[in-house]
């Protein structure tokens, strides 16, 4: 959907280690937001959730950080916010 609207996109993927799933990263990577996607002037940084998911403490600590920084909009997606347009609305 991001491309169809001409949004750049990333989501860094886990992948499988002998320790478990990891991802790789540096410095306070932790509990970072699944989905970065720009489309000037616009940036939205997206957590997703299942229907009942919670945010982890590191997660939550994010949500504050980026809701801070002017120009950045903060999402929490849910399946049933695909399933009634609204990430649809917010990329068109």
């Amino acid at each position: 959907m991001a491309r169809v609207y001409g949004w750049k996109s990333v989501h860094f993927r886990p992948a499988m280690t002998e320790s478990g799933w990891r991802t790789p990263v540096q410095g306070d990577g932790k509990g970072f937001v699944d989905l970065v996607l720009a489309r000037p002037p616009r940036m939205i940084v997206a957590e997703g959730k299942s229907m009942t998911g919670r945010l982890s403490q590191e997660q939550g600590t994010w949500r504050k950080v980026l809701l801070g920084v002017p120009g950045v909009e903060y999402r929490l997606w849910r399946p049933l916010d695909w399933l009634e347009g609204r990430i649809e609305e917010a990329l068109g």
